[in-house]
């Protein structure tokens, strides 16, 4: 047990059986006589260092400044031998970073600190003094025209000076905790984070509402979704997620992976510099591309934003058209719909043409109508066009026609048949009689065989 209950008078020694009483035979509060020195040699001694001539170390682990010829070979400054002590440390001493801090070396710390805060207190009483001097015055000048109320003020604004340095001053001031475990220090008394605040694991009490990790002390989600934004202190940990500069950061990661898949040497992490320049780069050069697709398209088509407004007669719809109206009111002139104009080229004739493509239509075909042509970009052939065309048409359709009557008027035909070994031979059938008289004799021969 380190240290007694607060129950228990802590002077006088109490619960003597739970207390450490055997001490550690190795244990020592002594650490190495930083800077001591042993014996200074006259004369250089074999095995000493080549550089300044101590025993207590080699050339290589000299710390003195490498010199033009060692003591080794000029046999003069020789440098005293240092302390060489060995302590027979346990496990935790050998690995305790505390080891040997000489805590009266914290006071130098404390005394410029107090100092500092001297020095600001006595600037802070000349202030005051010379403040109430110019008031006094300015009470002697003006006969006293200063009421009780800005006097006040003053006093107030002084208190508050004084609040604030007293805050300040005990910004950094560590206590004891009490009925703690090891009886150890807290940090700072003071948070960052001012209390008046609601936390925000309590500004939605629901079960179900955003979720609260205390050891990482973040909420992800919204505690309050419904709540109008304006009014809102705290919408997430999320909210700063796609605000602010982490859109750039993230947007640079983004472009770091597609270059590397793209076959390019960069990483974020091993190269962020290198990586952010690229970065810059690519955009520097991505806006120079878009300004100029955007110039080419400007050219070509024009930009209707920056033309000029129309006329407030159109606006206003009047115009120069003229109507009639008779005694009674009816129009009489004036009433013809105008056909609208297309923004397409009108009226461009091409090949003698007097109309357009697809002015004329027949059997599922566009054609011209001056000529009926139903092939695009033909030359117009004009009225014997027309006249030769109906031509062919009456032709094909006389020939057709007449295949048709013909078709129905033939007789059928019989097929011929051929005539086989052994049956009656036709009448129009000639055999050749040399050709029989072999084939008889093959088959003569081939029976006696």
């Amino acid at each position: 047990m380190s240290s007694a209950p607060w129950y228990l008078n802590s002077e006088k020694p109490s619960l003597k059986h739970q207390r450490k009483w055997k001490s550690d035979p190795n244990y020592t509060k002594s650490w190495y006589d930083r800077g001591a020195k042993v014996f200074h040699a006259e004369k250089y001694r074999k095995g000493a260092c080549a550089n300044c001539g101590a025993m207590t170390h080699d050339a290589k682990s000299c710390m003195e400044r490498p010199r033009k010829m060692g003591a080794k070979w000029t046999n003069i400054n020789i440098a005293p031998d240092e302390k060489i002590e060995t302590f027979e440390l346990d496990y935790d001493g050998k690995r305790d970073r505390w080891n040997g801090y000489d805590t009266s070396s914290y006071a130098r710390v404390v005394e410029r600190y107090e100092a500092r805060d001297d020095a600001r207190r006595k600037f802070n009483k000349e202030q005051q003094l010379k403040k109430l001097e110019e008031k006094n015055n300015n009470n002697d000048s003006g006969g006293g025209g200063d009421s009780d109320g800005e006097d006040e003020d003053d006093d107030l604004r002084i208190d508050e000076a004084k609040v604030d340095e007293s805050k300040q001053m005990d910004f950094a001031k560590v206590e004891k905790r009490v009925r703690t475990t090891g009886g150890g220090s807290t940090g700072t008394v003071r948070n960052l984070r001012i209390r008046e605040d609601t936390a925000k694991y309590l500004l939605n009490l629901d079960v179900n509402s955003a979720h609260y990790d205390p050891k990482t002390r973040s909420m992800r989600e919204d505690p309050l979704p419904d709540a109008d934004p304006n009014d809102k202190f705290y919408g997430g940990d999320n909210q700063y997620r796609n605000s602010g500069q982490a859109l750039e950061f993230k947007e640079l990661n983004i472009h770091a992976w597609e270059a590397f898949d793209k076959g390019q040497d960069i990483h974020m992490q091993a190269a962020p510099s290198q990586a952010e320049l690229l970065y810059k780069n690519y955009i520097v050069i991505k806006d120079k591309l878009k300004s100029r697709t955007k110039e080419t398209i400007m050219e070509k088509y024009g930009n209707a934003a920056a033309e000029e407004e129309l006329p407030r007669e159109l606006l206003l719809g009047q115009s120069e058209r003229e109507i009639e109206y008779d005694r009674a009111g009816r129009i009489i002139k004036g009433q013809e719909t105008a056909l609208p104009r297309s923004k397409y080229e009108e009226d461009v004739y091409i090949n003698n043409h007097t109309c357009v493509w697809g002015s004329w239509w027949k059997d599922h075909q566009w054609g011209y109508k001056c000529c009926k042509q139903v092939i695009r970009n033909s030359y117009c052939t004009g009225a014997a066009g027309i006249e030769a065309a109906e031509a062919a048409s009456d032709l094909m359709k006389a020939n057709i026609a007449r295949k048709e009557a013909s078709e129905e008027t033939q007789t059928p035909v019989e097929g011929k048949r051929l005539a086989t070994w052994g049956t009656d031979l036709p009448d129009d059938l000639v055999l050749d009689e040399d050709l029989l008289a072999e084939a008889l004799k093959k088959v003569s021969m081939s029976s006696n065989l």
